[in-house]
């Protein structure tokens, strides 16, 4: 089997395996930093800071992001299966639409739902995660809530390690322990939430 041509899902996640800081700031639509993010799936306090565990092994996805820094310690992990080149997401809850991770060209992803839905009109916050070197990366978001944009994301990576097989020593779950937990559920898609 011949290696991925640069710029494929594939290479990009290949090359996103590993440990990363991510620092995360909040802005409102004008660009002005904001503290408090009341809107999101995991609303709270910013900026902050998270471990973020990359494994994917060439066809299965997992990602934990652990909360260490601005705001209370917490972990959510997110899993997915690489389906005709493109990164399929498991569910993310009752009524939410399939996401999934598509090419952006090379070393860049974008994370969105599939199909324009229902749900869209509760919940969107597509993603594009770009890997600026081997040791760097941006992700950057826009939240739509009730169909209105009203907040965007930026969240500075930097690579702590090339392996996310076991929890770095200042993980704040510990650092014994599997890295990942249960696949993370949200009713934010949900009409009543």
């Amino acid at each position: 089997m011949s290696a991925p041509a640069l710029g494929t899902v594939a290479h990009t996640l290949m090359a996103m395996r590993g440990v990363w800081h991510d620092h995360v700031e909040i802005f409102d639509l004008a660009g002005q930093a904001m503290e408090e993010d009341t809107m999101a799936g995991s609303p709270g306090s910013a900026p902050f800071d998270n471990l973020v565990y990359v494994d994917f092994d060439g066809e299965n996805f997992r990602q934990t992001n652990v909360t260490f820094r601005g705001r209370p310690v917490a972990a959510k992990t997110f899993s997915g299966r690489l389906i005709d080149g493109t990164l399929v997401f498991d569910r993310l809850g009752p009524d939410a639409p399939e996401h999934i991770g598509a090419g952006a060209g090379p070393g860049t992803l974008f994370l969105n739902a599939r199909k324009v839905g229902e749900a869209w009109s509760h919940y969107l916050e597509p993603d594009v995660l770009t890997l600026l070197s081997p040791t760097e990366r941006t992700r950057i978001t826009m939240l739509y809530r009730n169909g209105v944009a009203v907040r965007t994301l930026r969240a500075h990576g930097t690579r702590l390690g090339p392996s996310a097989d076991q929890r770095v020593t200042w993980d704040p779950r510990g650092a014994d322990g599997p890295v990942h937990q249960k696949s993370a559920f949200t009713d934010v898609f949900r009409e009543d939430a």
